[in-house]
C-alpha cells in the first residue's frame, strides 16, 4: 500500500494530471446535473397533466351535458398519454431528447396523431445530448490519452526508465501500479459523481453496479489501446498523435460512416409520410358512399355490425368509422416503418460488438429505457389505450346511447405501468 501511496504523491505533483482529473470530475458532475434537470423537467410536465386534463374535461363536459351527444364528446375530448422516465434516464437521455414523451390523443385516426409528433431523426441522434453517456463515450477516452500516452515513453525520454526498472518492485510491477492507479483515479472521477446521482434518483443497486462495471471496462479498453500504441517505443508526441487519431476514428468517423451505411442499406420512410397517407385516406372517405365505408368498417369490427342503420343526417359513428378505416389502410406502411427502424437498431447494436463506443452507448440507453425499443413500447402503449378509448365511445355511438357529464368519469385512463404490445400496429 505504501508503494501505491508513494506513486499517488508523485502523480499528484504533476499539474497536468491534477488538472485533467479535476476537469473530468467537473464535466461528469455538469453532465449528471444537466441530465437530472432535464428528467426533473419531464417529470414535472407529466405531473402537471392531471390538473390540466381535469380543467379541459370539465369545460367540455359542461357543454356536452346540454345535448348529451356522444359524438361531440369523442371528437372534442383529448386524452393524455405519457412515457415517464426510468430512474437511470438522467445518465443517457437517448431518444427522449428527439421523440415526444407526452402525447394527447383523440378517438380519431391515431397514426396521424402519433407521427405528427414523431420528430425522430437518426442523424440527429448520433452524438446525443450532453449527459453522462456523452462524457463517458466521447470525452473520457481523451483523458485516458492524456494520462497514458507518456506512461513509459515519458520516463524513457527523461532518462529514468532503466533506473526505475532496476529498482526493487520496479519494471513491470511499477508500470502495473501506475496503470492501476491512473485507472482507479479516472474511474473515481466518473463513478463517484454517478453513484451519488444514481442514489438520489433511486437507481436499483444491480443497475448501478452494471454501469460502474461498464465504465471500468470502457476505460480498460482505451488503456489497453494506449499500452498497445506504446509498445513500439515511439516518442510521447507520436503516441499522443496516434491515440488521438484512434479516438477520432473509433468514436467519431467509423460510427458516423457506419450509420450512413446502415441507413442506405436499410431504407426507411419518414413517419410524416404515414401521417400524410392516413390523412389522404380519411379525406377520400368524404367522397365515398357512406354504406361502403360502414361495410368496410363492419368487416373488420363485426361486433358493431348490428348498429342501427345510418340516416341521411351526419352521424359521428360514420365519421369515426372512416378514421379507423384510414388507420387500417396504412397498417402495412406502419409495420414496414417499424420493421425498418428495428432492423437499423439491430444493425447498430451488432456494430457495438466491434466498436466499444457504440456498444457502451447502446447499453447505457437500454439500461436507461431511452432507446428505440422503449420508444416503440410507448407507441404500443398509446395504441392499446386508443383501442380502449374507441371501444368505450363506440359503445355510446353505435348503440345511440346519450353521453352525460357523469360519463366522462367512466372513460378509460392512461396507465403507463400497464401496457401490452399490439400485434397489429394499426388496429
Amino acid at each position: 500500500m505504501s508503494l501505491f501511496a508513494h506513486e499517488l504523491r508523485l502523480l499528484l505533483r504533476q499539474r497536468l494530471t491534477v488538472v485533467a482529473l479535476a476537469l473530468l470530475g467537473l464535466l461528469t458532475i455538469a453532465a449528471l446535473a444537466a441530465g437530472m434537470l432535464e428528467v426533473d423537467r419531464q417529470r414535472a410536465a407529466i405531473a402537471a397533466i392531471p390538473a390540466a386534463q381535469a380543467e379541459d374535461i370539465g369545460a367540455i363536459a359542461a357543454w356536452i351535458d346540454k345535448d348529451k351527444d356522444a359524438g361531440s364528446a369523442a371528437y372534442y375530448s383529448f386524452h393524455p398519454t405519457w412515457d415517464a422516465p426510468a430512474p437511470l434516464a438522467f445518465a443517457a437521455l437517448g431518444m427522449r431528447d428527439v421523440s415526444p414523451y407526452i402525447l394527447r390523443v383523440r378517438v380519431l385516426g391515431l397514426e396521424a396523431q402519433i407521427y405528427d409528433g414523431d420528430t425522430f431523426n437518426p442523424e440527429l441522434a448520433l452524438p446525443g445530448r450532453f449527459d453522462f453517456a456523452f462524457v463517458l463515450v466521447f470525452l473520457a477516452p481523451l483523458f485516458v490519452i492524456a494520462l497514458f500516452h507518456d506512461l513509459t515513453s515519458g520516463e524513457r525520454e527523461a532518462g529514468r526508465a532503466r533506473a526505475l526498472e532496476a529498482l526493487p518492485n520496479g519494471g513491470r510491477a511499477l508500470w502495473r501500479r501506475r496503470t492501476l492507479l491512473r485507472l482507479a483515479l479516472l474511474w473515481l472521477m466518473l463513478g463517484v459523481p454517478f453513484t451519488a446521482a444514481a442514489l438520489i434518483e433511486g437507481v436499483p443497486v444491480a443497475t448501478l453496479a452494471i454501469v460502474l462495471l461498464l465504465v471500468g471496462g470502457y476505460l480498460l479498453f482505451w488503456i489497453g489501446l494506449a499500452a498497445l500504441v506504446g509498445r513500439p517505443r515511439w516518442s510521447s508526441v507520436a503516441n499522443a498523435a496516434t491515440l488521438a487519431a484512434s479516438w477520432l476514428v473509433l468514436v467519431l468517423i467509423v460510427p458516423t460512416l457506419a450509420n450512413v451505411v446502415i441507413n442506405q442499406a436499410i431504407p426507411v420512410n419518414q413517419g410524416a409520410e404515414i401521417a400524410l397517407a392516413q390523412r389522404e385516406a380519411v379525406n377520400r372517405a368524404w367522397d365515398i358512399p357512406r354504406g361502403d365505408t360502414m361495410d368496410r368498417f363492419f368487416a373488420n369490427h363485426p361486433e358493431w355490425a348490428d348498429s342501427p342503420p345510418l340516416g341521411t343526417a351526419f352521424h359521428y359513428k360514420w365519421y369515426l368509422a372512416f378514421h379507423q378505416n384510414g388507420d387500417e389502410s396504412v397498417a402495412p406502411q406502419v409495420r414496414a416503418y417499424r420493421d425498418g427502424l428495428e432492423a437499423r437498431d439491430a444493425a447498430g447494436r451488432a456494430l457495438g460488438w466491434a466498436l466499444p463506443s457504440v456498444g457502451v452507448q447502446a447499453l447505457l440507453m437500454r439500461l436507461a429505457g431511452t432507446d428505440l425499443s422503449a420508444q416503440l413500447a410507448y407507441q404500443d402503449c398509446i395504441r392499446g389505450f386508443h383501442k380502449r378509448l374507441r371501444t368505450f365511445y363506440y359503445g355510446y355511438l353505435f348503440r345511440d346511447r346519450p353521453f352525460a357529464k357523469a360519463d366522462f368519469d367512466l372513460a378509460p385512463k392512461f396507465d403507463d405501468t400497464v401496457c401490452a404490445p399490439t400485434d397489429n400496429p394499426a388496429i
